[in-house]
């Protein structure tokens, strides 16, 4: 008659263990989310960046290209495409069909709650950059990094 009582505790123990580690788990929050405290910003990367809305420059070639191809656009032109709560779909994850906030800074779920700097990428240099942004890309699309830009 103990095991039942002893299982049940050892449950217990290691789901109210588990529950803090996953609380801690950084997730996309899509760049809305960041608006509140950082506006400015926001709203200059709304205005002056080409890829706050280049996921209709994908969907304008989506019947130009095969199914692949077109899915291939989705590691740099959506937020968090392949990773762990990144972009799905336009109609299963529409708040990060466009390249926003996260791109650069990380999943921002922690500093959301925290509003702690720690809690999210703050230095950026133009490596970062460059995973999208390969020298072809940048002489074939005029590449001026908002890093240098009035978004931030």
């Amino acid at each position: 008659m103990r095991y039942p009582v002893v299982a049940a505790a050892i449950t217990g123990l290691l789901f109210s263990i588990s529950l803090p580690v996953l609380a801690q788990e950084k997730k996309f929050v899509g760049m809305d989310a960041c608006m509140d405290c950082h506006q400015e910003q926001y709203d200059n990367f709304m205005t002056y960046s080409k890829k706050a809305h280049s996921f209709m420059n994908i969907k304008k070639m989506e019947k130009r290209v095969t199914p692949d191809e077109y899915k291939e656009c989705f590691q740099c032109h959506t937020t968090g495409y392949g990773a762990p709560g990144g972009f799905i779909s336009e109609s299963q994850t529409p708040d990060l069909k466009n390249p926003g906030c996260e791109v650069c800074h990380g999943p921002g779920s922690l500093h959301i709650e925290s509003e702690d700097p720690d809690d999210i990428i703050t230095e950026i240099s133009m490596d970062d950059c460059m995973v999208c942004h390969s020298k072809d890309r940048i002489d074939a699309f005029e590449f001026k990094p908002l890093l240098f830009s009035g978004a931030h």
